[in-house]
């Protein structure tokens, strides 16, 4: 059995650095890793004992998920982990309509019609987590499409009245070391 000391650190910092009110909000609900990928913010959650619910369009990323965990993780841990396939982006359904979650992780990944999803399927307390590429990105690569890039201080704005426990807007390395990207991250309470 691997333990979560064993996981590699591949989720971000954000998730480590605010473990503790990630917990705090998690009694009731899970956390929702919201167009997860490989789940690999989510996986760090689990291993931490957060209930988790692992959100994509892709099938075989969530089927990848659900062997990562069960190969990785003692069966107590596993447990907390629901695989949910969804298209986010279906103009005929407002995926988290009447769904609640302590919180929602967000990933190099922008859709805006869910902001205001996003806003009201947080419960009161919970928190958002949100990291995706800026329109300063350009200059670097991928992305590169507006549509996909947030604007300057688009997330302060959105999450305007929430209480703020962590910004950042700039550029930073990327994780393997390999060139720069631009970013915008936030960590906001839900009043």
């Amino acid at each position: 059995m691997i333990s979560n000391n064993d996981i590699p650190q591949l989720h971000s910092p954000l998730l480590t650095e605010f473990l503790t009110e990630i917990k705090q909000a998690s009694f009731e609900h899970s956390v929702l890793d919201l167009a997860c990928g490989n789940g690999r913010n989510g996986l760090y959650l689990i291993g931490s004992g957060v209930p988790v619910t692992f959100a994509d369009i892709n099938k075989m990323s969530l089927e990848k998920i659900l062997e990562a965990n069960a190969n990785s993780l003692p069966v107590e841990k596993s447990e907390l982990a629901e695989l949910w396939q969804v298209d986010f982006e279906d103009e005929n359904t407002s995926p988290l309509y009447g769904k609640c979650f302590s919180a929602i992780i967000i990933y190099n990944y922008l859709h805006r019609p869910l902001f205001e999803q996003i806003k009201t399927s947080i419960q009161s307390g919970g928190l958002v987590i949100y990291e995706t590429f800026t329109t300063e990105n350009i200059q670097f690569g991928r992305p590169k499409n507006p549509n996909f890039l947030l604007k300057h201080n688009e997330l302060l704005q959105l999450f305007s009245g929430w209480e703020v426990l962590h910004y950042f807007e700039g550029v930073v390395s990327n994780v393997d070391g390999q060139g720069s990207k631009a970013i915008a991250q936030i960590v906001a309470r839900k009043p």
